[in-house]
């Protein structure tokens, strides 16, 4: 597993309940738990997560609130 899918996956497991389908909010929440990660880091995790968590939502059901 390379490191973006691995650092995701540890912060989720951390933070599950502080993530939302929102990329910004997402981005920002990971800037302050972080450390010293780039900026290049830190946006690859924050869109892993967003697509982690839209995933897991979709599959319980609940709609997300984006237009197709």
């Amino acid at each position: 597993m390379n490191r973006i899918r691995k650092l995701t996956y540890e912060l989720i497991g951390m933070y599950h309940d502080k993530f939302t389908v929102d990329f910004q909010a997402n981005k920002e929440f990971i800037e302050q738990v972080t450390e010293s990660e780039s900026k290049y880091v830190r946006n690859k995790i924050a869109g892993y997560v967003t697509r982690v968590i839209r995933k897991e939502k979709q599959a319980a059901g609940v709609s997300t609130g984006e237009q197709q």
